[in-house]
């Protein structure tokens, strides 16, 4: 099947996921009453830092992981109990996926408790990005349910895609198989990164560091795939019919969404005007909003009538993004 058809095809055998999320603004720190002095001066220039960031207007269910034990979550600072990186959601929100110290793939509940080992890192490999490929069975196609988790491995310079059950204790991962359209040409087998799920049969995305391109894998009959478009570090919306990405643009990393359901390449700029480098998109799960990371913090677009809206900061910290559903 070509690309283009598809594109036509995701629009019909593809879902949503549902889950709209409130935005809330988080709940100003309290502080005792400063000193006075020079003390006192700069306990108010606390007070009003903190103020400043407790008014910027933080979704709802936006996690952010920066290599640290400690995760942010809706404003607060959660600790894992051990390093976290590259942390997924599952769609329920009710078990976190990452990569921990060790280079070990394991899931815990949302406050880092329960953590089981799915897959232990057999040594001289790097993991990143781990993704959940969760779904239920199709019976009226023969299709089984999924649960399973996809994510990169650097094996002896090459990077691969491996999945391994969610449900694993000490899994052995197996390698992906990636076959291309009968009109698509062989698809790299190796310097695959950064993959991505999405939609109810488990669709990923991924993208290829040695092309430069963005791949779409499509897991729901013939499991096959193929090249969409220039770009990285891409996020498949939850209906599987856009994907974000990243691609370089005058000096700068902007934002490009890829609209599947067409019957051609419908590639936009979602950052036009942007003076430095966002990266790192991810969906919301209702798919109205798009978070992202700049050095100075993190930020969201909202979609609107007329496409996505300008790019607003949601707070200052920093880290991979990531919604819990």
């Amino acid at each position: 099947m070509s690309i283009r058809n598809r594109r036509s095809t995701a629009a019909v055998i593809t879902a949503g996921v549902a889950a709209l999320l409130a935005l809330s603004g988080a709940t100003a720190t309290a502080m005792a009453a400063p000193p006075s002095g020079r003390d006192a001066r700069s306990s108010a220039a606390m007070v009003a830092a903190s103020t400043s960031v407790h008014t910027l207007s933080v979704p709802r269910g936006l996690t952010i992981s920066d290599g640290t034990r400690h995760v942010w979550v809706n404003g607060k600072s959660v600790d894992f109990g051990t390093v976290v990186r590259d942390l997924a959601w599952n769609p329920r929100g009710t078990k976190a996926a990452f990569i921990d110290g060790h280079g070990n793939l394991e899931v815990s509940d949302p406050d880092g408790s329960h953590r089981r080992t799915v897959a232990a890192n057999p040594g001289g490999q790097t993991w990143s990005h781990p993704t959940w490929q969760v779904t239920a069975a199709d019976r009226a196609n023969g299709i089984p349910a999924k649960n399973n988790i996809i994510f990169s491995a650097k094996v002896h310079g090459s990077t691969v895609l491996e999945r391994v059950k969610a449900t694993a204790d000490h899994g052995t991962p197996a390698r992906i198989s990636l076959n291309s359209d009968a009109d698509g040409g062989s698809l790299p087998k190796t310097d695959n990164t950064w993959p991505n799920v999405g939609g109810t049969y488990g669709t990923s995305v991924y993208e290829n560091t040695r092309t430069g391109e963005v791949y779409i894998r499509d897991d729901y009959l013939r499991q096959q795939g193929g090249a969409l478009t220039r770009g990285s570090e891409p996020a498949l919306a939850p209906d599987a019919e856009e994907v974000v990405f990243v691609r370089s643009i005058g000096g700068h990393d902007h934002l490009f969404v890829d609209d599947l359901s067409t019957g051609s390449n419908a590639v936009k700029d979602l950052t036009p005007h942007a003076t430095t480098d966002y990266t790192e998109p991810t969906w919301s799960p209702d798919g109205k909003t798009i978070a992202f990371r700049a050095p100075t913090g993190t930020y969201t677009v909202t979609r609107t009538a007329h496409g996505f809206g300008k790019p607003v900061k949601v707070t200052r910290h920093t880290g991979l993004p990531a919604y819990r559903g």
